[in-house]
């Protein structure tokens, strides 16, 4: 090194790895343990947004890696700071959604010792990422960054951890930011090609299940395009939402709900099950393999995971809209003798959210809430879902024209999500509406980060369906017990809360009164706001004993 070349440190070379990675925003809350590398930030130039807590940060670096398929990036101290991540990180792990984790440890030559904050993070974070590494030596900082970022943003995406410690931190580094390496196109087997396009055009019956890898592999086209070549219904995982268009005539509807649903009708008619980018870890094979004549086609990125009840006949692996099309270059599909049965499931679904969305009872039902939220937002808007009770009638029933515009943890599945979750896809897309829907257990969770979003200028809406119970546990205890127990709570004056916050607040005292306090909610754009609307959830047991009295 010339005496003209400047001496970094490691904190800085890391931020210069950072930018190499085309970092631009960094969601955290610093501590003492990482200063140094605050400070590089800054000399960086790397937009840094403060959230109120740890998870919030964890979950906008989740969504963000969602929506663009780079790694979102969330930084926290040491110790507490660490261990706040962990709900975030481990979302984001099972959901698929790429992010780098990075936290502040003690010096290196106090981790023998029993020291004041210090945990062995790289042991915490381990079973909930991809890849956890201490940064032990200056000269490996960039070879750690850049297989962060490389195993975060491959393969299934998910979670990967840096963790820094102090006196690291402050050494000087001769390491430089290594390239971002191109992963190469990967292309499916011609055999493992041809023998899928003979299962499906000798299938009677055939159905496709879209999952969470679909949208992630940006094969929506390519879906549609198959269902309508070859006659083809498709369903959809919560996380697969969208990959059809909702005005489709193939497009049938969600699997996984708790519940033995109308839409497993399909699965009960279907001869052959076409995965396409679907995950297990968001609905288990057993809730939709309803017969041992079933054969499947799995077409994936990645070979499908071991289970008993998704034991693929054949595989075709490789990029996902490329395996279709060479599918669609031999396939052909001209007689089917079950389509209408099939597509009938579709039919009764959406004539049921019709029929719902015309009842005006106050407090508000599941059904009109979304069936009016659908006429409020675009096409190309984006609800970011809580989850509780709402969530399962979200994912069963709302409807959806684009992949990504509907985001739900499915996979954690952690209450918590939404509020920074909206913050994260707003700022990505100011351009567009987002709504976060949440129950009012859920809100509470996270809704510290109304205060960011105020801050930040980032005004996107929050729905709050009010009840004063852990939905979705009550409805369980419900179904099981016939009673209830543990699930109760009061609320604050949300209205009066959020306007504490400096949001504007709405409450909703009519049916008719939703959609135009929604529309208000939505033309504020100097302020986030949020409205609370009670909620009527008695569709929930009113649905179970539908679907028991329909498949006992």
């Amino acid at each position: 090194m010339s005496a003209a070349q400047e001496v970094k440190t490691t904190a800085q070379v890391l931020v210069d790895c950072l930018k190499a990675e085309g970092v631009e925003v960094i969601f955290g809350i610093p501590g003492e343990e990482n200063l140094d590398l605050m400070f590089a930030i800054k000399d960086a130039g790397i937009r840094f947004i403060p959230t109120r807590h740890e998870q919030g940060a964890a979950f906008m670096a989740d969504v963000y890696g969602r929506l663009t398929g780079r790694a979102g990036v969330c930084l926290a101290t040491l110790g507490p700071g660490a261990t706040n991540l962990v709900t975030g990180v481990a979302d984001a792990f099972l959901d698929g959604a790429p992010l780098v984790a990075i936290t502040g440890q003690v010096s290196s030559e106090l981790m023998q010792f029993t020291s004041h904050q210090y945990l062995d993070l790289s042991a915490m974070f381990s079973p909930i990422t991809k890849r956890s590494k201490v940064v032990m030596r200056p000269d490996t900082i960039s070879e750690i960054c850049r297989l962060a970022f490389k195993y975060a943003e491959s393969g299934k995406p998910g979670a990967t951890h840096i963790d820094l410690p102090k006196n690291v931190a402050h050494m000087a580094s001769p390491a430089r930011p290594l390239h971002r390496q191109q992963a190469p196109a990967l292309y499916a087997d011609p055999a493992s090609v041809a023998a899928a396009a003979m299962m499906i055009s000798e299938a009677k019956n055939p159905v496709i299940l879209a999952g969470a890898g679909a949208v992630r592999g940006e094969a929506a086209q390519a879906v549609t395009t198959m269902a309508e070549r070859l006659h083809i219904p498709v369903v959809q995982t919560m996380m697969g939402k969208g990959i059809i268009p909702c005005d489709n005539k193939y497009r049938l509807g969600v699997v996984g709900i708790p519940q033995h649903d109308y839409i497993i009708d399909a699965f009960d008619m279907a001869d052959l099950v076409i995965g396409i980018g679907y995950d297990l870890v968001e609905c288990a094979p057993k809730k939709w393999h309803t017969h041992d004549d079933m054969r499947i086609v799995n077409i994936a990125a990645l070979p499908a995971d071991v289970n008993q009840e998704y034991d693929p006949d054949v595989e075709v692996i490789g990029d996902l809209s490329d395996s279709i099309y060479q599918i669609l270059r031999t396939a052909r599909r001209d007689k089917m003798p079950e389509p209408e049965a099939m597509l009938a499931v579709g039919a009764h679904l959406h004539g049921e959210l019709e029929e719902q969305g015309r009842d005006d009872a106050f407090p508000m039902r599941t059904g009109r809430l979304i069936f009016d939220i659908r006429k409020v937002l675009g096409r190309s808007d984006i609800l970011v879902s809580d989850v509780g009770a709402h969530k399962i009638w979200i994912g069963r029933e709302y409807p959806c024209y684009e992949p990504k515009t509907c985001l739900i943890s499915n996979g954690f599945a952690s209450m918590g999500f939404a509020v920074p979750g909206a913050f994260a896809a707003k700022l990505l897309h100011p351009e567009r509406r987002v709504l976060a829907v949440c129950g009012d257990g859920g809100f509470m969770m996270n809704s510290q980060e109304l205060e960011t979003a105020v801050r930040e200028h980032v005004p996107f809406v929050t729905l709050i369906w009010e009840d004063s119970h852990y939905g979705l546990i009550k409805w369980k205890e419900e179904e099981q017990f016939g009673d209830v127990f543990g699930v109760e709570f009061t609320n604050p004056d949300f209205k009066a809360y959020a306007e504490s916050m400096h949001c504007h607040g709405y409450r909703v005292e009519s049916t008719e009164d939703f959609i135009p306090t929604l529309e208000r909610a939505f033309a504020n754009v100097d302020a986030p706001s949020v409205v609370v609307v009670p909620v009527d959830y008695s569709a929930n047991m009113q649905l179970t004993e539908t679907l028991r009295a329909n498949y006992a």
